[in-house]
């Protein structure tokens, strides 16, 4: 394949600031409607990129470009970009069938020079006499290539890695084959703190974060065991607390962290030993995703009480671990709703920075080196999930029919409701058509309306429904009782993925992704749809989908053409999606490509292979080879008794062996 078209970047457009900076659910009765494009302005790729909200969650690595296309800008300091929907059809052509996960490991370059040029700037601006140092917590993704990229592009940052369990320590050290820091944060036994322990003499800076009291005597026993004096941190079990679903990350029932009365049994426990010179940091965490700043201050400034008083009590100390949260405007609102977050980065910085120093002043403490762990804001924007739509039901039933003079009444009574609908009378239309549709199952149920009647009045129902949905396009206002309308038309698009491998937060903990065509945006998407996944599951659907306001039940899409591809884009997914993916009708790990800027263009610089059935089913210890001569066997029986002949046991033993060297995914 030849080197990628180019794309000059066009001017960006300046981000929208009309949403409210608090989101809130139910205040009133009615809500605007959004109306579609008067019929004599064409549609414009500028109406896509606002329809889909793609300036507010999108900047500055998406945009909808001039062709109609989701472009891609994995730099933003370089004058390219990529077509979204051109490279998925190369790398299809390559034999990547769909569904893709396709990453671009430029961004997360970007974003830890981002997140590291936000702290510079507020360490010079305050006159902060200390450094930052990140570390990225390898849980929120494992990946081993985008593991092996944070460490290459954080080495000029000093850039580290955070392991929560003992397999991420494993990890954090085969892959940090330079001099770093690794924070060890999660329970520990024995052997994983006595790992720690040693790999800080491989040129590590690797510091054991006491979680619970009964790891203090296991770690001090380790370190005299190797002769090895330790560094140590201390989890906060902080009172303030964080704000949406890890809210309960904190406080007194908080799952990790000490309190402050356990942190003084801990000091004298150090003191005791001879070992208070090695507490070196104190962490915290209030949650992941914390979309208002203002919990952020609150833990700061109680944190940063905490830091002061170790040191009064002669504790080294020298980090504060501020953990992570750093939240992901998913939807682009720029408000504290879930999804969302109503700061931005250096704003972050700038209260971190100013909090730690307020404190070390007024208590004449050195001022410390700041950690944060911030996964999600690093890893979220890199990667992007492409599939495809293979069918569509839509609530379409042709042209409406009107009935002869002899049908039955209700049916007569549809036509006149269907034909009456004007915006004046939209409810009363809509009452008198769930009347007639109503009273002619009760017709139907009991005899006295045959199985075509009850059909027509069925499609004279919808019929009416979607003539009173469009009549409503021309109201400021929707009553509320018809709000729901829309919903209930809605197509649903049958897609080829699975929403528990490739996005379980949406199903497990409703997290809304920004979903959208990544082509076709030149026409305006006149159709309203909900997603079904290829999973026999009926929580195998995707209804939630980002709005500027609130939520919506429906996404905006093209009409599907059977035999044409139809491609869309579940975008910000590259934080814990991949991890957290499991194997629900044994749908394995999709293909991914990882994709780099070139000279030429772009590189696929590594090409992960999705699972195989023969994978996928190893998972759940079946033996492939014993499965086949089963399925021989059986094949061979019915050969012999006349139930199949052997040109049709050669095609079942095909296939069946074909599958299981196959995708999991449905391919052409």
């Amino acid at each position: 394949m030849g080197p990628a078209r180019m794309h000059t970047l066009p001017p960006q457009p300046p981000l929208g600031t009309t949403a409210m900076n608090v989101r809130t659910k139910g205040q009133e009765s009615a809500r605007p409607l959004v109306k579609s494009s008067h019929p004599d302005e064409p549609w414009t790729p500028e109406k896509s990129d606002k329809r889909y909200q793609v300036q507010g969650w999108g900047r500055p690595y998406f945009h909808v470009g001039e062709n109609g296309h989701v472009m891609v800008t994995p730099d933003p300091e370089r004058d390219s970009q990529l077509d979204l929907h051109e490279l998925t059809v190369e790398l299809k052509d390559r034999g990547l069938d769909m569904p893709l996960l396709i990453r671009f490991p430029d961004i997360v370059r970007n974003r830890i020079a981002r997140l590291n040029k936000a702290f510079a700037t507020a360490i010079q601006e305050y006159d902060y006499k200390s450094t930052y140092q990140g570390v990225f917590p390898v849980k929120v993704n494992q990946q081993h290539h985008l593991i092996e990229d944070i460490v290459e592009f954080g080495a000029e940052f000093d850039y580290g890695l955070e392991a929560g369990s003992k397999p991420e320590l494993l990890i954090a050290l085969s892959t940090m084959r330079r001099s770093g820091l690794i924070v060890c944060n999660g329970y520990k036994d024995r052997t994983y703190i006595e790992t720690a322990l040693l790999a800080q003499r491989l040129d590590k800076k690797v510091i054991v974060v006491i979680e619970r009291l009964e790891e203090v005597d296991v770690a001090i026993e380790a370190s005299k065991k190797l002769g090895i004096r330790p560094m140590f941190g201390v989890r906060a079990k902080l009172s303030s607390k964080g704000v949406g679903r890890w809210a309960k990350s904190a406080g007194d029932r908080a799952k990790f962290g000490l309190s402050t009365a356990e942190m003084v049994v801990l000091v004298e426990r150090l003191t005791e030993e001879g070992m208070l010179d090695t507490l070196l940091l104190l962490h915290f965490h209030i949650g992941s995703q914390i979309s208002s700043i203002i919990p952020i201050k609150s833990a700061l400034q109680e944190a940063s009480n905490i830091y002061t008083e170790l040191c009064k009590m002669g504790c080294a100390m020298g980090y504060m671990d501020v953990g992570g949260g750093l939240a992901v405007d998913y939807d682009g609102s720029k408000t504290d709703f879930h999804a969302s977050k109503n700061y931005q980065l250096q704003e972050y910085a700038y209260d971190v920075v100013d909090a730690l120093k307020n404190a070390c002043e007024k208590t004449n403490c050195p001022m410390p080196i700041i950690v944060s762990e911030s996964g999600r804001a690093v890893a979220a924007h890199h990667s992007v999930l492409v599939f495809e739509v293979v069918g569509a039901n839509e609530v379409r039933y042709g042209e409406p029919v009107a009935p002869d003079q002899t049908a039955h009444r209700v049916l007569r009574e549809l036509w006149e409701t269907y034909k009456n609908v004007v915006p004046k009378n939209v409810q009363e239309s809509f009452h008198d058509a769930t009347q007639a549709k109503e009273e002619a199952q009760s017709l139907f149920k009991y005899g006295y309306l045959g199985l075509r009647e009850h059909a027509h009045a069925e499609r004279l129902y919808w019929h009416c429904c979607e003539k009173i949905q469009t009549t409503l396009r021309r109201l400021k206002y929707v009553p509320e009782e018809l709000k729901d309308l829309e919903t209930s038309l809605a197509a649903i698009y049958y897609c080829n993925f699975s929403v528990f491998q490739s996005a379980p937060d949406i199903w497990a903990i409703n997290q809304l992704f920004p979903i959208m065509p990544i082509h076709r945006l030149d026409e305006e998407p006149s159709v309203t749809c909900t997603l079904a996944d290829i999973t026999c599951d009926s929580d195998g659907v995707v209804d939630r989908f980002i709005d500027l306001e609130d939520e919506r039940e429906v996404l905006n899409v093209h009409p599907y053409h059977p035999g044409q591809p139809y491609y869309l884009g579940m975008f910000l997914n590259g934080a814990y999606q991949e991890i957290l993916g499991d194997l629900h009708n044994l749908f394995g790990d999709t293909n991914a490509a990882h994709i780099r800027l070139s000279e030429n263009g772009y590189d696929v610089v590594h090409v992960v292979k999705g699972d195989s059935v023969t994978e996928v089913l190893q998972y759940v210890q079946y033996n492939p080879d014993d499965m086949v001569e089963h399925v021989r066997r059986q094949a061979e029986k019915a050969a012999r008794e006349g139930r199949l002949d052997n040109a049709q046991v050669r095609m079942l033993l095909g296939h069946y062996e074909e599958s299981l060297r196959g995708y999991t995914y449905l391919t052409d």
